[in-house]
């Protein structure tokens, strides 16, 4: 029996669970009267049923329409406790729900003790005069949060949306349950977060701990605490260090009112500060808060980490452009936001671990990635989720979960609203990572889109009463609550530009820049004219690995291929085969068979999203010319989910690829992800990986068109410019050696030449410009330029290591003739270790992807551009020796 305190004893709901439909329904599934067994709690109805065998797996071939009735069904969960005397002589008995996944009357022995229509609320529900000695009856009722939602839709008004049903708008639910453009509709229902049952005399009822960090880096520290009841009492405050030390203290603190406040003054450099990954440790400070009486006895206790930092939005005018900047500076240090949004991890969210919350955030800080964005149509995450962030430095932009929708703002709905703000405030605000709080995602968008009353230069109105009544919600409710419960910045969404001007506006605040794949479906090579001051989505999509596509196409086989009706189940995005084919045509020469059509894609993601980190990353051109502040590619992950139990580990056990990777993940899609659904990261993560380095270098070429006579269009002549720059993400200058090499596709034609460099601090620096070696200039269209690939490495000065390298490419791709596969001279070695692989080549090559037979290997690095000269090793483990394949551009199989 877990405790607190000698005063107050919290006691798990969570044994004996049982569950039924309500009246039966479907009786291939759940007969009337029939309670099946819960084998895990919290839980769900879909887990359930799926380790009861009771439902198809909806991830497989087109299961997924198979269970819809499931969330258009009404479901009953109960158990039966037992209540001691003790507990009942207790002056407070409360039955605390975490969350109840949504519409649910709770009874308890026979009496309706709780109504809820909130996924994201808490509830805490006094039962001293329903409890009784001895045996308890707690049922929960949940009725179709569909049905209801499509209920209240018509009680008030229809509106607008982007993805789901439009019924969803009104239901405080998580949004991609209703189907988005990425992930199936499945309408979850059941009891999702913990029940317990907590007695007490007093208990802390707020933990508000206030960390001010100022410019000179002082701090102050204030702890208010709340308590449930005025009682006489006495409170201890100890603040121990990251080492677990008493730090500092303030003891005998005698209560008279609730709230009280403990206030601690620190000097600069008496403590230690929480920083961004790549920029310092993340060290972080436990709050240890003990109320006792007057006698001594303890009534409660509660700890808390938290961490001393000084995070800021700063938006201030630029050097030589227009608008302002939108970066985040933390501890008077400015830092290029490199990473990526983040969707729920689980269309089943019970089934997600503190274990898989670190997996993933573990891949983005391997990948370079120092932020992560939760997105508004997920939910507010696991506390388990920020707790890690915060563990590993990564910053974390939070969304309300609003999302691509018109929301209402009639009194019931706000009045949810307020207490779901309220109260993931309060339960986030302690943590460093979460440095900013965003209203909503591209609510604005659909506002604009759908030319609603929206004047940006209002700042009075009520707009309740308006076609665009969410303005309430997003300019006076959660901005209330933010400032009220928390010191973290809001902005009122995202993208959101500010200072009156539209969500497309590129010189003011974040944007989505969906111009590549969505809007006007521009080449990818537009990149550094589609940036903006802080881009917090874009995206291409691949497909995933080929286990993946064969794990959802399952036994049917004859449905593999990329246009079977299998395929087109597992990407949910309007219109993706015109547009993946739009970028493939405009790009590549390729092929349709699956394993081809898989690898062109891949690489297409991959060349795409470097692309754009490598330009935007350009524009960090140091103070007041911050340019570009950040790229959050849409996103590491997608909703991935699996039950489990003696079933699936007997599926596992006939597929032993699947065995090597965690179970949990198996909702596998094509999409916009860079990692897919069995952790496996596709060629993007690696690309990505590349241009996040500390270092790096990066080229782009240019053709420029000239005319001698201006009345004359047949007399020109075509330049081609490289251009070369290098970043460097640390606070001190580096000195290195910028390596440039070209050469000829087709001819042994090599020039090189390198000079001495200084990378500015936590900036970009232009290297070079001239004319592309080796490229003569042109004076007709007919005649095609030469092939000339060129390859720039960074090195340095002191140790002669490899800091960065890129090979800039002829493109498109398309073009190029490749040479005779037999004329690369490649060459592939395993260590004797069996485990490492050494690439080497004669020509370069384009876009490598490693791959094995059998079981899968944690590659170090893919997508890989080989040229002569630049030997590369890439750590492969679990490859066990096993022959490598690869696939590359001119490969002859296509």
């Amino acid at each position: 029996m877990p405790t607190t305190g000698r005063g107050k004893v919290i006691r798990a709901i969570n044994n004996a669970w049982q569950f039924t439909q309500i009246g039966g329904g479907n009786r291939d599934v759940v007969k009337e009267g029939e309670w099946l067994e819960v084998t895990e709690f919290p839980t769900t109805v879909h887990v359930e049923l799926l380790k009861a065998k009771k439902i198809p797996d909806p991830f497989v071939g087109l299961h997924e329409w198979d269970v819809q009735w499931i969330g258009e069904a009404e479901w009953a969960f109960r158990t039966e406790f037992i209540a001691t005397e003790a507990e009942l002589a207790t002056s407070a008995v409360d039955l605390v729900f975490d969350g109840l996944d949504t519409f649910a009357s709770v009874l308890l022995n026979g009496k309706e003790i709780l109504h809820t229509d909130n996924q994201f609320v808490a509830h805490r529900v006094s039962v001293k005069d329903v409890l009784k000695v001895g045996p308890n009856e707690l049922l929960v009722n949940f009725t179709s949060a569909f049905r209801k939602g499509r209920e209240i839709e018509k009680q008030h008004e229809k509106y607008n949306l982007w993805n789901g049903d439009s019924s969803r708008l009104h239901v405080r639910k998580a949004q991609y349950n209703y189907g988005w453009d990425w992930g199936p509709v499945l309408m979850t229902v059941g009891p999702w977060k913990p029940i317990y049952l907590e007695t007490y005399q007093v208990r802390i009822s707020d933990l508000d701990i206030r960390t001010k960090v100022s410019e000179t880096l002082d701090a102050v520290v204030d702890v208010h605490i709340s308590l449930s009841a005025a009682q006489p009492a006495v409170a201890s405050v100890n603040i121990n260090g990251p080492d677990g030390v008493l730090f500092v203290g303030q003891h005998s603190i005698r209560i008279s009112e609730s709230p009280i406040v403990a206030n601690f003054a620190l000097s600069a450099g008496t403590f230690e500060l929480w920083y961004p990954v790549g920029y310092g440790k993340q060290p972080l400070y436990t709050a240890e808060i003990i109320i006792a009486d007057e006698q001594g006895k303890v009534l409660d206790r509660k700890t808390e980490k938290f961490a001393l930092r000084r995070a800021l939005v700063v938006q201030d005018e630029l050097i030589d452009q227009e608008g302002r900047t939108f970066l985040f500076e933390i501890n008077n240090i400015r830092i290029f936001c490199g990473g990526s949004n983040w969707i729920p991890a689980d269309s089943f969210l019970t089934t997600v671990t503190p274990e898989r919350y670190r997996q993933w955030l573990q891949l983005m800080v391997d990948g370079n990635q120092n932020m992560v964005r939760v997105w508004g149509g997920g939910i507010y995450e696991a506390d388990a989720f920020y707790d890690i962030c915060d563990e590993l430095g990564i910053l974390v932009w939070q969304d309300f979960m609003f999302g691509c929708g018109q929301y209402p703002a009639y009194d019931s709905f706000l009045k949810s609203v307020e207490v779901e703000a309220e109260q993931n405030v309060k339960r986030l605000r302690h943590h460093p990572s979460v440095v900013i709080f965003a209203g909503n995602n591209e609510d604005y968008q659909v506002a604009e889109s759908l030319n609603l009353e929206l004047d940006y230069s209002d700042e009075q109105s009520d707009f309740r009463k308006t076609n665009f009544p969410a303005r309430y919600i997003y300019e006076r409710l959660l901005p209330s609550a933010v400032e009220k419960f928390s010191n973290i910045h809001y902005q009122r969404g995202s993208p959101y530009s500010g200072f009156g001007k539209p969500t497309t506006d590129k010189t003011y605040g974040d944007i989505h820049q969906w111009n590549v794949w969505h809007g006007s479906q521009e080449p990818w090579h537009n990149w550094d004219i589609l940036a903006g001051r802080f881009v917090s989505e874009f995206g291409m999509q691949g497909y995933p690995n080929i286990r993946t596509v064969d794990y959802w196409v399952g036994d049917d086989t004859k449905e593999r291929y990329p246009q079977s009706r299998t395929m087109n189940n597992h990407n949910k995005a309007d219109g993706f085969e015109r547009r993946l084919e739009l970028y493939l045509m405009e790009n590549f020469k390729h092929a349709f068979d699956i394993e081809s059509y898989i690898y062109y894609t891949q690489i297409m993601q991959a060349e795409t999203l470097a692309s754009a980190y490598r330009l935007w990353r350009r524009n960090w051109k140091g103070r007041g010319k911050e340019y570009t502040a950040g790229a959050l590619v849409w996103q590491v992950s997608r909703c991935d989910s699996v039950p489990s139990g003696p079933f699936w580990i007997l599926i596992l056990l006939l597929n032993p690829v699947l065995s090597t990777f965690d179970i949990n993940d198996c909702w596998p899609v094509t999409s916009w992800a860079i990692v897919d659904y069995f952790l496996r990261p596709k060629p993007a993560y690696f690309t990505i990986k590349r241009e996040l380095r500390t270092y790096t270098v990066g080229m782009t070429r240019k053709e420029t068109k000239t005319f001698p006579d201006e009345l004359s269009a047949a007399t020109f002549e075509i330049e081609t410019i490289l251009e070369v720059w290098g970043t460097n993400s640390t606070l001190s200058e580096k000195k290195a050696t910028l390596e440039v090499t070209s050469f000829d596709l087709h001819s042994d034609w090599i020039d090189k030449w390198s000079q001495d460099i200084v990378l500015a601090p936590n900036a970009s620096t232009e290297l070079w410009k001239g004319e592309l070696p080796g490229q003569p200039k042109r004076t007709t269209l007919s005649e095609a330029p030469k092939t000339i690939v060129v390859s720039a490495r960074l090195f340095d000065v002191d140790t002669g290591e490899v800091l960065g390298r890129y090979s800039n490419w002829p493109e498109p791709f398309k073009f190029v003739t490749f040479p005779n596969v037999k004329s690369l001279g490649l060459s592939v070695e395993v260590a004797s270790d069996g485990e490492s692989i050494t690439l080497a080549t004669k020509k370069p090559i384009k876009g490598i992807v490693l791959d094995v037979e059998g079981g899968d290997v944690q590659w170090g690095d893919q997508g890989i551009d080989l040229v002569p000269g630049d030997t590369q090793v890439i750590k492969a483990v679990g490859l066990k020796g096993r022959e490598v394949k690869l696939r590359y551009l001119g490969d002859g199989t296509a």
